[in-house]
């Protein structure tokens, strides 16, 4: 009888990093389900991951949301020995300006979000004694960013988080990376005009932007058995933009 695969939950699918995520861990032979915040969403992820995977609607905003999740998936198709907490948000402005649901609705999504998704799936893993936890971070996590207060604190956040999970689950087989993109292809950086895009690369040694697929490969590596040494480490995929 053949050996079911492991299954991955990747939030944050529908596009950009995420949907590259979840393509390349259902290409390495994992079952994929990609979350995204509407039907729609949920249902592109499907038709894009076809017998490799399956979409599901989430808001990691919504403890609600998150528990019917998690018991669909004890139902089918199983409990995901691999996360990958992608999903976030951003809302931009100087702090002297930022209001207080601005800076609420990031950290709500961005760091409690990974509390309520994290939390309920680590007793399968530890049960197993193995598991796999890479939760994005962003380059702006160490570097700062003007503009980002509450975004970067977050993702500096998400870092600490990850270190302290490593700690608690490393004896049961169970590990807890970030990986932290920079300057990456999106709709984000295609809006940039040609003088901000060629200010931004001249501060990067590798001299381009980096793609979704690299960020794609580095998560796959963490979740896979190659990786299996590694725990409470954050791998920097920025072409040399930050240095630590």
């Amino acid at each position: 009888m053949a050996e079911q695969p492991k299954v991955a939950l990747v939030t944050g699918a529908s596009r950009g990093i995420g949907a590259r995520i979840a393509e390349r861990l259902a290409a390495d032979g994992l079952f994929v389900v990609g979350t995204a915040t509407t039907d729609a969403g949920a249902a592109a992820i499907a038709e894009r991951l076809g017998g490799g995977g399956q979409g599901a609607r989430l808001d990691i905003a919504d403890e609600q949301s998150v528990a019917a999740l998690v018991e669909r998936l004890a139902d089918s198709p199983g409990m995901p020995s691999v996360l990958v907490n992608n999903a976030g948000v951003t809302r931009d402005n100087l702090l002297l300006r930022m209001s207080a649901a601005d800076w609420q609705a990031v950290i709500d999504t961005n760091l409690t979000g990974l509390y309520r998704v994290t939390r309920p799936l680590l007793r399968s893993m530890i049960r197993a004694r193995w598991g796999r936890i890479i939760s994005l971070s962003s380059v702006v996590a160490r570097m700062g960013n003007p503009g980002q207060a509450n975004y970067v604190a977050s993702k500096a956040a998400v870092e600490g988080f990850t270190r302290a999970l490593a700690l608690e689950v490393g004896s049961r087989g169970v590990t807890a990376n970030t990986v932290a993109p920079g300057f990456i292809e999106s709709d984000m950086t295609a809006a940039l005009n040609e003088q901000q895009t060629t200010r931004m690369l001249e501060r990067i040694p590798l001299g381009r932007v980096g793609s979704g697929q690299e960020v794609a490969d580095a998560v796959a590596f963490l979740a896979s058995d190659q990786a299996g040494y590694i725990t409470g480490e954050t791998l920097h995929v920025n072409g040399g933009l930050y240095l630590g």
